[in-house]
């Protein structure tokens, strides 16, 4: 099957147990979920419309462990953004994307034209905090990418992740209307500015 050239593909990378399968899901599904299931990988589709045409935006969640490095290689060859998602309650799963970073890059070869944002998500437990925002912020800076708290368990800045996930790509110009209720003015200008909307 031919590939969608309209996809816009994310792909969300971390350390098992960090959050982004809840990340994802409360993005699409407006939901979360409590208990813990390992990822080995699931694709979520969103539809919505760039430039005046219907594209897709296609968001990866991908395992948390090191067994599948095949698959791995795949998610970034295909990616056009990434996230990479550290818990704030955990110093080591910050270490573990230091990896994942360097392939991103080695694969993607000048990575200061693709969109990729350091997360530190479950900033809901911050009596549990290992990692201060300062250390992500470093962290953010030593790779010349975005960084942003989170929390998937209170819906904070959820939404705003991939809005500003989608406003650093520079190669189209994308954005996001989560909520369908939003006034239909907004949504005019938006479309008028020749963004993405989502639908």
């Amino acid at each position: 099957m031919p590939e969608q050239s309209n996809d816009y593909r994310v792909v969300v990378f971390g350390a098992g147990g960090v959050g982004k399968s809840s990340l994802v899901i409360r993005f699409v599904k407006g939901t979360f979920l409590e208990s813990y299931i390992p990822t080995i990988e699931d694709t979520y589709r969103q539809v919505i419309s760039c430039d005046k045409s219907i594209c897709t935006l296609q968001i990866t969640d991908t395992t948390g462990s090191h067994q599948f490095p095949a698959m791995q290689r795949l998610s970034i060859s295909k990616g056009h953004a990434f996230i990479l998602v550290y818990s704030i309650t955990s110093r080591q799963s910050l270490e573990e994307l230091k990896p994942i970073f360097e392939q991103v890059c080695q694969i993607k070869g000048d990575v200061e034209n693709i969109p990729i944002m350091l997360v530190g998500n479950k900033c809901d437990e911050s009596q549990n905090r290992e990692v201060e925002t300062s250390d992500g912020e470093a962290m953010s800076k030593k790779w010349k990418c975005a960084f942003m708290e989170t929390s998937a368990k209170t819906n904070h800045n959820v939404k705003e992740l991939f809005q500003e996930l989608l406003n650093l790509e520079k190669r189209r110009s994308v954005s996001l209307q989560i909520d369908g209720k939003k006034s239909k003015q907004r949504q005019q200008a938006e479309k008028l500015k020749s963004k993405c909307v989502l639908m």
